[in-house]
C-alpha cells in the first residue's frame, strides 16, 4: 500500500515538473467582452428601421433587457411591417393582373422576404433577453477578453453599411436617368417620373402624389437596409461565437504536448461544452435569420448574374433609345457603374457571410489535433471523452436546420448558381431589367 502511494506521489511529482515549462498567460484586459457589448451599436441602428424592438439596449446592465408587445418600439416595427406588406401586395397584384415575368417577380420576392425578415427579427427580439441571460452565465464562468471582437464588429458594420448606401445611391441614379430619358419630353415632373419608373407596381394602380411618392421611397429604403442588415447581423453574431470558441482553443494550444493532470482536461472539456451549448442556443434563436440571409443572397446573385449575362452591363431599359441619344445624367455610364458595383458587392457580401459564419464550425473542430497530441503517460478518460465530443458533435450555425453553414456550403451554392444560370439562359427570353434591390430599369 505504501509502495502504491509512493508511486502515485512520484507520478504526480513527475507531472508537476513537466508542467513547470507551461506558465504562459493569455494577455487580458480589465473588462470581459460580452454578447451585448459586441452587438449593441448594430442592434440600435436596426431599431431605427423597425428591427429589434427590445427595450434596454442602451443600458450597460444586461438585466434591463425587456421585450413588450405594448411599447412604442414594437408599435413602430408593426407599422413599418404593415407598410412592407402593402408594398408586397402591390407587387403581387401587378404580377397576377398583368403577367408573371422576371421583372414582376423579383420585386415581389424582394418585399416578401423583407416582410419575413421583420417578422423573424420580432421573433428574435422576443427570445433575446433569455438568450443574453444564458450568455451572461457562460461569460461569468469563462470570461472572454478578446479585445479585437468589438473592433471587428464595428468595422464590419461601418464597411457594410457604407457599401450598401453607395450601392443604393447608384441604383437611384440609374432610375433617375431612366426617368429623365422617359419623361424629358413630357409635362411630367422629374420626381414623378422617377417614382413611376422605380416603383411601377404602385403607380400602375394608384394615382401619383408627392406624399405617396415619399412614403414609397422610404419603404423601399427600409427594405434595402433590412436586406443588408440580415447579413450584417449573421456576420457579427458569428464573430462573437467564433471568439468564444477561440477562447477555449487558445488555452488548449498553449497546453499542447504538455503533461497535464486529468483535472485540467476535465475543466477544458466542461468549458468547451458550455460554449457549444451557447452556440446551439444562439442557433435556435437566429436560424431563421440565417436561412433568409442565404436565400436572399442566392436569389439576387443569380438575378444579377443573369441580367449581366443576358443583357450586358448596360441593361435594356424601357427608354434605351432615348438614353443612347445622351439625355441621361452621365451619358449612359450610370447603368454600367450600377450593374458592375452591385454585382461585385453582392458576390463579395455573400462570400463574406458564408466564410465568416463557417468559422464557427471550423473553430469547434480545432481542439481535436491538440487532444491527439496528449502524451501517453497522462492520457485519461477525460481526454477520450473530449475527443468523442469534438468528433461527435456538429457545432455550427444552421438555416432552420435545412443546411449547416460550413466551408463546403460555399462550393455547393456556387454549383447551384452555375446550374441556375445555364437553365435560365436557355429558357428565358430577354426581358426588361429588374434591379437587384427590387426597383425596375
Amino acid at each position: 500500500m505504501a509502495k502504491a502511494s509512493g508511486a502515485k506521489k512520484s507520478l504526480s511529482s513527475w507531472i508537476s515538473k513537466k508542467n513547470k515549462v507551461h506558465v504562459a498567460k493569455i494577455p487580458v484586459t480589465n473588462k470581459a467582452v460580452t454578447l451585448q457589448d459586441s452587438l449593441r451599436p448594430i442592434l440600435i441602428i436596426g431599431q431605427a428601421f423597425g428591427l429589434f424592438p427590445v427595450i434596454g439596449l442602451y443600458s450597460k446592465c444586461e438585466a434591463n433587457l425587456r421585450f413588450y408587445w405594448i411599447s412604442w418600439k414594437c408599435l413602430y416595427s408593426l407599422i413599418l411591417l404593415s407598410g412592407q406588406i402593402w408594398m408586397c401586395i402591390m407587387c403581387f397584384n401587378k404580377m397576377f393582373r398583368l403577367e408573371t415575368t422576371l421583372q414582376t417577380t423579383s420585386p415581389a420576392i424582394f418585399y416578401g422576404t423583407t416582410c419575413i425578415s421583420i417578422a423573424l427579427f420580432l421573433q428574435v427580439s422576443l427570445k433575446w433577453p433569455k438568450l443574453v441571460k444564458h450568455a451572461i452565465e457562460t461569460e461569468d464562468l469563462d470570461p472572454n477578453f478578446d479585445t479585437s471582437l468589438t473592433f471587428k464588429c464595428y468595422m464590419t458594420c461601418a464597411v457594410v453599411l457604407l457599401l450598401a448606401i453607395l450601392e443604393h445611391i447608384l441604383s437611384l441614379l440609374y432610375a433617375l436617368s431612366e426617368a429623365i430619358a422617359c419623361y424629358s419630353h413630357t409635362h411630367t415632373s422629374t420626381y414623378e417620373g422617377f417614382v413611376r419608373v422605380s416603383y411601377p407596381w404602385v403607380y400602375s394602380f394608384m394615382p401619383y402624389s408627392i406624399p405617396l411618392g415619399m412614403i414609397t421611397q422610404f419603404l423601399h429604403f427600409q427594405a434595402t437596409f433590412i436586406w443588408n442588415f440580415s447579413d450584417l447581423f449573421v456576420i457579427c453574431t458569428s464573430y462573437y461565437l467564433t471568439s468564444r470558441l477561440d477562447n477555449v482553443n487558445r488555452k488548449l494550444l498553449i497546453a499542447q504536448g504538455k503533461y497535464l493532470p486529468a483535472s485540467f482536461w476535465r475543466s477544458a472539456r466542461e468549458e468547451y461544452s458550455r460554449v457549444t451549448q451557447l452556440v446551439r442556443r444562439v442557433d435556435d434563436v437566429i436560424s431563421g435569420i440565417v436561412f433568409i440571409s442565404f436565400a436572399n443572397n442566392l436569389f439576387f446573385v443569380c438575378l444579377q448574374l443573369f441580367n449581366t449575362l443576358e443583357n450586358g452591363i448596360k441593361g435594356t431599359g424601357a427608354c434605351r433609345a432615348s438614353r443612347l441619344k445622351g439625355t441621361t445624367l452621365f451619358a449612359g455610364y450610370e447603368g454600367p457603374a450600377y450593374f458592375i458595383f452591385s454585382l461585385v458587392y453582392l458576390i463579395s457580401r455573400s462570400v463574406a457571410v458564408s466564410l465568416i459564419a463557417s468559422q464557427v464550425n471550423s473553430a469547434s473542430s480545432l481542439p481535436a489535433p491538440v487532444l491527439y497530441d496528449v502524451p501517453s503517460p497522462v492520457y485519461c478518460i477525460e481526454v477520450q471523452r473530449f475527443i468523442d465530443q469534438v468528433n461527435g458533435d456538429n457545432v455550427a450555425l444552421t438555416g432552420l436546420q435545412f443546411f449547416t453553414v460550413t466551408r463546403e456550403l460555399l462550393l455547393t451554392v456556387a454549383g447551384t448558381i452555375v446550374t441556375y444560370e445555364l437553365v435560365m439562359l436557355q429558357l428565358t427570353p430577354s426581358p426588361q431589367v429588374p434591379m437587384a434591390n427590387g426597383t425596375m430599369a
